[in-house]
């Protein structure tokens, strides 16, 4: 593994390394990283390499339901803003 530091593109300095990837995953790479945003393919490699060690909160299939629930209640009218619910029930809700 080669691990020369390069000129600190990653803000307080990086280090180069070599790995070995199948040629598929590299072209599968090649042909999506610049669809997802990234303008290189090293900058997606990097980011996945982020997640992988600080992965990214994922929300269930049941909590996604939920909120699309609450989402079409809020557009019908049908929630009421906590202070509105304070005032109905008598309830201070600063505290």
């Amino acid at each position: 593994m080669n691990t020369d530091t390069d000129d600190g593109r990653e803000g307080d300095g990086s280090t180069k390394i070599d790995v070995r990837v199948p040629q598929k995953l590299v072209d599968q790479i090649d042909a999506e990283y610049e669809k997802h945003g990234y303008t290189s393919r090293s900058e997606a490699i990097r980011d996945a390499l982020r997640a992988w060690v600080d992965p990214p909160i994922r929300l269930s299939e049941e909590v996604l339901e939920d909120l699309e629930t609450s989402r079409k209640q809020r557009e019908r009218g049908e929630t009421y803003s906590l202070d509105e619910v304070g005032d109905t029930y008598g309830v201070d809700v600063d505290e």
